[in-house]
């Protein structure tokens, strides 16, 4: 008899949406920060983006990922409209 179960690897739909999401989120704070113009500031924040994202990287619970892509989000758009005054 076949089993329904995935193997311990494989991702659920969902799962592998939300990973793209994650994934999509993390390039784009990554491509924020090379805006920045003062090397040890992107070195800083490129360090600080590396660890937040390694420490949550195990976080399985839908509603818990959720809120974290959220702060991402805002945190993003806080460092994008920070480099747009900064040019301004």
């Amino acid at each position: 008899m076949a089993s329904s179960r995935l193997p311990p690897s494989a991702l659920t739909l969902k799962q592998f949406l939300r990973r793209q999401q994650v994934l999509h989120l993390y390039r784009k704070i990554l491509q924020a920060i090379q805006q920045v113009p003062n090397e040890a500031d992107r070195h800083y924040l490129r360090d600080w983006a590396r660890d937040e994202f390694k420490r949550n990287k195990g976080a399985t619970e839908e509603d818990t990922i959720r809120m974290m892509i959220t702060q991402g989000n805002l945190q993003l758009q806080e460092l994008e409209r920070t480099l747009k005054l900064a040019k301004s």
